[in-house]
């Protein structure tokens, strides 16, 4: 071989090498992006600054010898295939103009094609079609399901015990929370944050109120939000067929941890989080912009069963740090949290200076570890007051005690925007509601091909 031809040869991959850091850069920026979910204007608009400080670093030494045409052009088509995934990703989640203003970033810099345009058509198309809330005409229609555990392990369950028929009532199994998911997704519904439901809203005065949101879909989809209720792992349910709480597997992705009957531990999909994010990963149009659900919970036997409420256990450290990984990446993944109360006890029945105590433990506790939330769960869907505006004085210490939004329980949609709060009913998909009042659930699902065979009838 000539002198010319090797140095050609190591031109060429000079050349290859610059170009895959170049698609590894421009990689690096798309995740960035869709991360942030463009769901502002702040964002949207640092989008060609980022493409500028992040490509145009990455490329430089692409100018060094453009000699080689084909290795070029063969690693823009792969530029041009790689942020036409991702907009797809955002699209599908209904972010039409996230994915627009991504395609359009990437045209500033390396300039447009044929697929480009007519993706940038499509998408465009596809936004003007959409319509706010998309099926509901307003907010009040929204759905909010709850559940409590899910129990993995039916045999276990319902094995005649003390605790058997609270488990029937109450708890869903995880067939009939996949079943329960397939029909609501074949039937449109659209999972929805409640915070892009209704939206706190400040005024040029300072003062603020709560507007409806601006979710907008297709004129078929329903959105609606979800929660779970005592995500902790309680003692009790140790041995009964259910997960014994929430860790992250290797590939960073919430997963759950079950003792098995030889005392062994194994990994996966036992509850809602992950069976959830399993099914949004193979319907990512069940979910808008990303959004997850709620996970509420209580503090007296720490959180998503890590014993973090006495601070004298060996393991209290260990246990903190290890769940505030966990908290950190379910907020990374869209999860949210709720108070749930701290012992579980029914705030209506109790008076101001229970409710008070209860309230500062949660936070000293539980609120310590998830960070911020406005959002308040009531025990047993119990409301703190039965007039219909609320004014009380326990009212007064929860909204000072940074809450938004409390959550009651009742067998259809129901939702009051006040000035200073937002109460919303939820609906239970529980085993009582399926068996003992399945014409309540008629809109959402049909119960003859959700209710588990191995369900025994209610006592």
């Amino acid at each position: 071989m000539s002198r010319l031809q090797r140095y050609k040869k190591k031109r060429v991959r000079k050349i290859l090498i610059i170009n895959i850091i170049a698609i590894c850069a421009l990689a690096v920026f798309i995740f960035y992006v869709s991360a942030r979910g463009l769901k502002n204007n702040e964002s949207n608009s640092s989008v060609s600054k980022q493409v500028d400080d992040t490509i145009e670093e990455s490329t430089k030494e692409d100018t060094i010898d453009n000699t080689d045409s084909f290795s070029k052009e063969k690693a823009r088509e792969e530029k041009v295939n790689l942020v036409i995934k991702q907009a797809n990703t955002l699209a599908l989640g209904y972010d039409f103009e996230g994915a627009i203003n991504l395609l359009q970033a990437f045209t500033e810099q390396f300039g447009t094609d044929d697929t480009i345009t007519e993706k940038l058509a499509n998408y465009q198309h596809k936004k003007n079609s959409l319509v706010p809330f998309g099926a509901y005409s307003s907010i009040d229609q929204i759905n909010h399901v709850f559940f409590h555990s899910l129990i993995a392990d039916t045999h276990k369950a319902f094995d005649g015990d003390y605790d058997s028929n609270g488990y029937n009532y109450y708890m869903t199994t995880i067939s009939e929370f996949k079943n329960m998911m397939t029909q609501m997704y074949n039937a449109g519904y659209v999972l929805v944050s409640i915070h892009d439901v209704v939206r706190k809203e400040t005024l040029e005065d300072g003062s603020t109120r709560f507007v409806p949101g601006d979710i907008m879909l297709p004129p078929d989809k329903k959105p609606f939000v979800l929660s779970q209720d005592d995500v902790n792992y309680y003692k009790y349910m140790d041995g009964d067929g259910f997960a014994s709480r929430i860790v992250i597997d290797e590939n960073g992705r919430p997963t759950n941890e079950m003792v098995l009957n030889d005392g062994t531990t194994s990994f996966g999909d036992y509850d809602v989080v992950p069976v959830l994010e399993t099914f949004i990963a193979e319907h990512p149009d069940f979910s808008y912009k990303g959004a997850r659900g709620i996970i509420a919970l209580t503090g007296y036997e720490g959180v998503l069963g890590y014993r973090t409420q006495n601070q004298n256990s060996p393991t209290y450290q260990q246990d903190k740090e290890a769940v505030e990984k966990v908290i950190k990446v379910l907020k990374e993944w869209g999860w949210e949290f709720a108070s749930h109360s701290y012992g579980h006890r029914d705030m209506n029945l109790y008076n101001y200076s229970f409710l008070v105590d209860d309230t500062n433990r949660w936070q000293e506790e539980v609120g310590s570890l998830i960070g911020p939330t406005d959002l308040y769960i009531f025990p047993f869907g119990s409301d703190i007051e039965d007039q219909h505006i609320y004014d009380s004085e326990k009212y007064q210490y929860l909204k000072s005690s940074g809450f938004d939004y409390f959550f009651g329980v009742y067998k259809s949609p129901w939702m009051q925007v006040g000035k200073e709060y937002i109460r919303m009913t939820r609906r239970p998909l529980d085993g009582q509601a399926m068996l003992q009042f399945p014409e309540r659930l008629e809109d959402l699902f049909d119960i003859s091909k959700v209710i588990d065979k191995s369900r025994p009838p209610l006592q």
